[in-house]
This record gives C-alpha cells, structure tokens and sequence, in this order.
C-alpha cells in the first residue's frame, strides 16, 4: 500500500467519481482504475460500488478513508519535521476571535512577532470559538485562540489567561436599570459559537420575564457602535474594551457572578507538528500576556525547543 495509491482513493471519495477524481488529480481515468483494483486485489475486499452517478464507498471503503486520512495526515506532518529549516519562517495560520483581535496584548505580540520573524507568512483567520476549535482538530489551522470551555484533550494548550466579562452599555444605564427602562432590551451578540453570546443567552433565560432580543454582528466595533447608538447591550471581555471610557458613550458594569470570568487559550492539536513559527508566535503571545495581565501564563511543553 503506497501513499499515492492512499492519495487516490480520498481524492475518488471525495469527489465521488473516478473521472472527476483524475481530472482534479491531473491524472488519465485508466490509470486510477488500476489503482483503485491494486488496492483492491491487496487487501481483498471492494472499496467502491457503482452508482449511475459515479461510485460510493463500501463499508470497508469507509473503514479506509479514516485510517488514510490519519496516515496521509501523519505522513505530511512527518515531512514538515524533517524539512523544517532552523529558524521560524513559512506559513502560519493562527484563528483568532473578535474579542482578541482587536486587544492591546494582541497588537503587540503581533508587532513584536512579525517584527522579529520577518520570514513568516502570518495568516489570521476570524472565526468564533467553535469554529477555530473544529478547524484546529481538522488540521486546518496550525493554532488558534479559544475562548470558553471546550474539550481538550485533543489540544495542546501553548497560552492561556482568565479574562473579566463586563456588560458594555450606553452611558448611564447599569444591567437592571438598562432592561427596567426599555422593557425588551435588544442584546448586541456575535453569532452562533461564541461563549458570551451563550452566556447572555443563559442569563436571559435565568430572567424569565425576559424575551430575547437578539441583533447579531460579526465585528467588535459593529456591537461597540450599536451599543454606543443606545440599540442594545453587550457581554464582552474587559480587555476587549479596556480603551473605551463613558466619553465614547457607553458604560460598563459587573455581570452576574457566575459569568464573570472567561478563558482564553491559545492552543494547537496534540498529535501536530509544532513549527518553529508557531513556537516564536507563542512565545511572542507569552510575553505579551505577561506584561498585560501581570501574572504567569501557562506556555507550550515545547517552548524550550524554539531556535531563534
């Protein structure tokens, strides 16, 4: 069993033909046929069926496609390692969410770290919470920040800080003078997979006197300005609006205890190869963390290994 021959059967999966297969793979028809059969005659089972629309997988077929996409996977991550030259440099894909990417630690750990790795093609992808996490599981990303609760057992965890909520307001008007005034206050929120978002959520479900009024943003400043508007309230992170003062026109105040803090990680997935990029972003995220929130920060088992 050869990788290519692991390469052609996910690219037919996938396509759920064979002619599409070799098109996208560049490939002649007859010569994924012969494939297909090598690997079928080797391990002595049928992998595909023949539909009028093309082909799908057996039962054994699927059995395959997990245990290839896991080699296939392991296989590009091996010859990363090897290839891997002696100092950051190359691609990087890191997912960050709104409430982090907007922040001052954020900003400067950025600066510092294209600054120092000029060599590093940094690309960062906004995305909420749940996205990022699926995405780093999915080898996507090569890291991505988190914020809330997920399960890591999957994750190595290079960063991470337990940031305040607060509840950004228009100026003058506290949580329960807020609702009180309007009756059916309308809540800013980011969407679907945000951990503020679920804990507003949760908090107007507590208040069973209160529908929800939900107007969903994609941008930090888009909630920021509708709050400053008078249109409704938001949870947030303290940091993520550390610069705004009651001149802007909005206020902030405490949440409920129980929503009142927040983590926030920085993490890769367990199995990954962690590139001297990733590590010097990392480190640069530390030191940043370290100098913002005045408190040790838990850091990656590998930082040890970055060669600057």
């Amino acid at each position: 069993m050869e990788l290519t021959d692991l390469k052609v059967f996910m690219a037919i999966v996938k396509e759920g033909s064979i002619t599409r297969a070799a098109e996208k793979l560049g490939y002649v028809q007859s010569n994924l046929t012969t494939r297909v059969r090598k690997l079928e005659s080797g391990l002595g089972v049928q992998l595909f069926l023949r539909t009028p629309k093309g082909v799908v997988p057996t039962e054994k077929g699927l059995v395959l496609y997990q245990y290839a996409s896991d080699i296939l996977m392991l296989a590009e991550e091996a010859a990363k390692a090897v290839k891997e030259p002696d100092h950051p440099c190359g691609p990087l894909s890191i997912g960050v969410v709104e409430t982090i990417a907007s922040t001052a630690p954020f900003i400067q750990a950025l600066s510092e770290f294209q600054s120092q790795y000029p060599e590093v093609s940094l690309s960062l992808v906004t995305a909420t919470s749940k996205e990022n996490y699926e995405k780093v599981l999915d080898r996507r990303l090569d890291g991505a920040f988190l914020t809330g609760e997920f399960d890591l057992s999957l994750l190595q965890i290079a960063f991470e800080i337990q940031e305040e909520v607060v509840l950004l307001a228009p100026a003058g008007l506290g949580t329960e003078a807020f609702i009180d005034k309007t009756g059916n206050p309308a809540w800013v929120v980011f969407p679907k997979g945000c951990p503020l978002r679920a804990a507003n959520e949760d908090w107007l479900h507590s208040k069973e006197e209160q529908s929800m009024n939900m107007i969903e943003v994609s941008t930090l400043e888009t909630m920021v300005n509708c709050v400053r508007a008078g249109i409704g309230s938001a949870f947030l992170t303290r940091m993520a609006v550390a610069a705004i003062t009651d001149e802007d026109g909005v206020s902030m105040y405490p949440v409920p205890e129980r929503y009142q803090f927040v983590n926030t990680r920085l993490v890769s997935r367990k199995e990954q190869f962690q590139s001297q990029a990733f590590l010097a972003f990392a480190a640069c995220v530390n030191k940043a963390g370290q100098r913002f929130y005045g408190r040790d920060i838990q850091t990656s088992e590998r930082k040890g290994n970055l060669r600057v």
